[in-house]
């Protein structure tokens, strides 16, 4: 007997779909994970989980803070690069913060206030630079540590006499890193005002920082994921005098091992050359133990 066309089309669709059930439901992901269990992938397929001593200590692909427990950074280990998710990898995020991003919101109260981009890496900067003994100026930041940006007022809106002037992201009890600006005093901002829409232009102010500041930039920004493992040479460079200071070794001794778990380039020429931040404090305590 044949089957009406509406039901042939029916019985058709539900056999594509426990054939396609089985190949890509089950046959597949049991593929893959046989694949996984073979000598030599089952560890990435794991995770690359990394153990002392049988207790897993993190992930070798995973990047995490080396701080105690109020937060601060551990002088004897290697810090990583900050994370806009706190390293959490269900939480894997960007600060979705661009060049522009220099003007601060300043509110009220501290948790209904936002840094900008600027701020963030003026203050990761400062930090740096007095922890690990080097220069942390940058080019647009203050000495205290924030974005160098003036508001200023003109007669005409962008143009015509200046009347006023605004340091947008210091307020009391800071001192304006500028007493003055083209002859017009600098005033310190004042909480739940934005200057932009109340017709101050944004003006960044270069300052005398050298071009090449001392702390790379990976060192003051966070990666897309949150979760970036790596270092670069230059950040962990600048820490080896401090490590080296903390557990009585000989600096050359720790150079060796920043370059023992130091990558190159992918194939030669893609990306740039990472240190493991986790897998080189794990030899650190292995060559030269806390004291």
């Amino acid at each position: 007997m044949r089957l009406p066309t509406w039901l042939a089309q029916h019985l058709a669709a539900l056999r594509a779909l426990l054939v396609f059930t089985v190949l890509l439901g089950l046959a597949y992901p049991l593929a893959m994970v046989a694949v996984g269990r073979i000598p030599g992938l089952d560890g990435k397929a794991d995770g690359s989980l990394v153990s002392v001593n049988g207790t897993t200590v993190g992930s070798s692909l995973i990047g995490q803070s080396f701080t105690d427990g109020d937060g601060n950074p551990v002088p004897r280990y290697f810090q990583s690069r900050p994370s806009a998710a706190g390293y959490d990898p269900t939480a894997t995020a960007a600060s979705n913060l661009g060049p522009e991003s220099v003007v601060d919101t300043i509110a009220g109260t501290p948790d209904d206030s936002k840094q900008s981009l600027l701020t963030q890496v003026c203050a990761r900067s400062r930090a740096i630079g007095e922890f690990d003994g080097v220069d942390g100026r940058r080019p647009y930041c203050t000495p205290d540590g924030v974005g160098a940006v003036l508001a200023v007022f003109r007669t005409d809106g962008l143009t015509g006499r200046i009347t006023r002037v605004v340091s947008v992201n210091q307020v009391a009890p800071a001192t304006p890193f500028l007493a003055s600006y083209q002859g017009v005093p600098v005033e310190l901002a004042q909480p739940g005002h934005d200057y932009v829409a109340e017709g101050g232009v944004v003006t960044p102010i270069r300052g005398d920082a050298p071009a090449e500041p001392a702390v790379p930039a990976d060192a003051v920004t966070a990666s897309a994921s949150g979760l970036d493992p790596h270092i670069s040479p230059a950040y962990a460079e600048i820490q080896v005098a401090r490590v080296a200071r903390e557990r009585d070794a000989d600096p050359a001794a720790v150079r060796r091992l920043v370059s023992a778990h130091t990558t190159g380039r992918g194939l030669g020429f893609m990306g740039e050359p990472a240190v493991n931040v986790l897998e080189l404090n794990l030899a650190l305590d292995r060559e030269f133990p806390a004291r």
